[in-house]
């Protein structure tokens, strides 16, 4: 059933999320009323999921609606914020209730699990795409930036990298009607990475202690990692073989010798951090068990560019990440 624009904010997002008290007038009005806590700095980021591009005509919406917030949150989680608030833009072909009611069925619990509160947004008919901007609070002390790496920075990792690439990888071959890439149910295994990214919102505001560099994976390790080297003006040299791997993943190198998964695919959102090697045992020390947990995998140097070396010593030569526009 297809509902106005008007019915469809006020229907199914009008009390998404989570209900703060800093929000003083959101969802319904010409513009949302804000009130930030005082003594802390407003951290905010904007990402777009376009059909065709960033998810299969056929995906399922709850996982989709999950996914596109769960993308922007990953941005606070690299600066070390807390979430607060949300707005959310649709653009729709329709006005098709049940498309509506599945993404908010994925969007509104992920909101209230971190405890933000959608406070506007807008809907327009086209093709269909959805962009959310967050809002987080963070001590300015602590905020974690790309331009803070130093030489003998050890780099770090949370989790795994590479699933989430190497599933969709699996996904192009199965509908391609080529042999299966994956043994077994492996695929499967793989997919909840690819389809419900965790935010590593705790793990972020933990690492901020010690920390004051950091992104989020998206595009890649090496072209994310190359963006903090780029604007801290260093290098920095990655031990392949110290790669945080899961199962899935390992049996996939060992059989087709293919580390770009783990190294260029994207889609990780993991954090990827420096952090002074004195630091590092201040840091475990805090470091809650219950969080994913962290690994170094090489270190800045002076210089530029990322280099990776690989487990028999010849270098990496993948190329770079993800780029819409190449």
């Amino acid at each position: 059933m297809a509902l106005s624009e008007f019915a469809l904010i006020d229907r199914r997002f009008a009390r998404c999320g989570a209900s703060r008290d800093d929000v003083l007038l959101g969802v319904g009005d010409d513009a949302a009323l804000l009130s930030p806590p005082p003594g802390k700095r407003l951290a905010v980021s904007v990402d777009t999921l376009v059909e065709g591009v960033h998810f299969f005509a056929d995906t399922d919406l709850v996982d989709l609606g999950w996914k596109a917030l769960a993308v922007n949150l990953s941005d606070l989680a690299a600066m070390g914020a807390a979430p607060a608030w949300a707005f959310l833009a649709l653009t729709l072909p329709d006005g098709d209730e049940g498309r509506v009611d599945r993404l908010a069925a994925g969007l509104c619990p992920l909101a209230r699990n971190h405890g933000v509160q959608l406070a506007g947004g807008d809907t327009t008919r086209g093709p269909f795409s959805i962009t959310i901007q967050v809002h987080g609070f963070v001590e300015e002390a602590r905020a974690m930036r790309r331009d803070a790496a130093r030489p003998g920075d050890g780099i770090h990792v949370t989790g795994h990298l590479g699933d989430a690439a190497l599933a969709l990888r699996a996904l192009y071959a199965q509908r391609a009607g080529r042999p299966p890439l994956l043994a077994g149910d492996r695929l499967g295994e793989l997919l909840p990475r690819l389809h419900r990214p965790e935010a590593r919102i705790d793990e972020g505001m933990c690492i901020a202690r010690h920390a004051r560099c950091a992104l989020d994976i998206s595009d890649g390790l090496m072209a994310d990692l190359g963006h903090i080297c780029a604007r801290s003006g260093v290098g920095a040299r990655i031990e392949v073989a110290r790669l945080p791997l899961s199962n899935p993943l390992r049996e996939y190198v060992a059989a087709h010798g293919d580390w770009s998964p783990a190294l260029t695919g994207g889609e990780d959102y993991e954090l990827c951090f420096t952090l002074p090697p004195e630091r590092e045992a201040a840091l475990r020390a805090v470091y809650p068990a219950s969080l994913a947990p962290f690994r170094r995998i090489g270190e800045i140097v002076a210089g530029e560019g990322v280099e990776c070396i690989l487990p028999d010593g010849r270098r990496f030569e993948g190329g770079g990440g993800y780029d819409h526009f190449t």
